[in-house]
């Protein structure tokens, strides 16, 4: 185990990339596809921000069932309500109504304090308008749209198109993965829940482009004698950074879930639990894609560039393939430009 994580922090590692994504993409669109079925089927559970509403939320008793709220919630009026009891910290039951009763405010709360035995001064309540949470959802929308443009236009700019949409195609699967954990287990989805999401695509794609611009850095350093293809130069890219990869997301990862363990389960806070769980699916996800998403999406497309099909033309003509290991030694050993300007001569005294 040692000598493996020494290999691996060197970058001398040889593990063939490309051959365990062809194994690993069936597993991956399996769970891409139940994540979208559950979006369509379930739905999200969008917070009262979105849908706008009213929200109670009671203290809650050891003695007081569930079943009780919900109960008086009908008795109350509350015919479309949702009832949920809320653990940690300070347990609470919230109850959830799909319009504004501001009419009905007060014996509301009197029917719902004295179900819970509480005072009716303890329950919290607030409200949105329906209207309100149709603007929150549309700049959501707005923001999303602009952030792809943007990335994809400067993924573009600074490697090639191809790149763009294989990050783009990673950043798709990140988001299916983090939303659909939110439809299957019905999440609720607030504006900390969007902030979120927008944390993962920046994470997924700063992990993916230290992938690409390594290969980029390794595909300039090629001769034109090389015999390496574009393949082998994904597995070498990718077992030069992978460690670089690790270290990244163990860092991240680290403090989410402290943040989730702590500040939701342990002191309660709820409003960290919608934020947590969101960047902690999102991170592991990102990591996984830069390396068995991006890389090998990319990959597919260059090989199909004729200089890249004249390589493998090349390699099946001669029988054997280079390896990711011979590749990486043909790298090494200095059998590619290196963009280097000689030393000066030092000028000074003959000796």
């Amino acid at each position: 185990m040692i000598k493996i994580l020494r290999l691996m922090y060197r970058g001398d590692n040889k593990w063939d990339f490309m051959s365990a994504c062809r194994r690993v993409a069936i597993g991956s669109a399996a769970v891409v596809l139940v994540c979208l079925i559950a979006i369509v089927a379930r739905g999200l559970n969008l917070g009262i921000e979105f849908e706008g509403g009213s929200v109670w939320e009671i203290p809650a008793k050891a003695s007081v069932e569930l079943e009780t709220i919900e109960n008086a919630a009908l008795d109350a009026g509350l015919t479309d309500s949702r009832v949920q009891k809320i653990t940690g910290g300070e347990d609470i039951f919230r109850v959830r109504a799909g319009s504004t009763l501001t009419e009905k405010e007060t014996s509301i709360i009197s029917t719902l304090a004295a179900a819970a035995s509480v005072d009716a001064e303890s329950i919290s309540t607030r409200a949105v308008s329906a209207s309100f949470g149709d603007q929150v959802a549309g700049k959501a929308r707005r923001a999303l749209a602009v952030f792809l443009a943007l990335i994809a236009l400067y993924l573009t700019l600074r490697f090639e198109w191809r790149m763009a949409l294989g990050a783009l195609v990673a950043l798709f699967h990140d988001l299916a993965i983090t939303v659909g954990v939110y439809a299957i287990f019905q999440i609720e989805v607030t504006p900390a829940t969007v902030v979120a999401f927008l944390t993962i695509m920046g994470y997924s794609l700063y992990d993916t482009i230290v992938v690409f611009d390594r290969a980029s850095e390794n595909n300039k350093a090629l001769s034109a004698k090389s015999r390496i293809t574009y393949r082998n130069l994904a597995n070498v890219s990718l077992n030069q950074v992978i460690m670089r990869s690790i270290n990244t997301t163990i860092t991240s990862v680290l403090p989410v879930a402290s943040l989730l363990v702590v500040g939701s389960f342990i002191m309660g806070a709820t409003s960290l639990q919608e934020f947590a769980i969101a960047l902690l699916v999102g991170l592991i996800a990102g990591a996984y894609s830069s390396l068995f998403v991006a890389m090998p999406f990319v990959t597919v497309l260059k090989e199909r560039e004729p200089h890249w099909v004249a390589m493998q033309e090349a390699a099946n003509i001669r029988g054997t393939e280079d390896t990711s290991s011979e590749a990486a030694a043909l790298l090494a050993a200095g059998q590619y430009k290196r963009n280097v300007s000689p030393r000066p001569r030092k000028i000074g005294k003959k000796r």
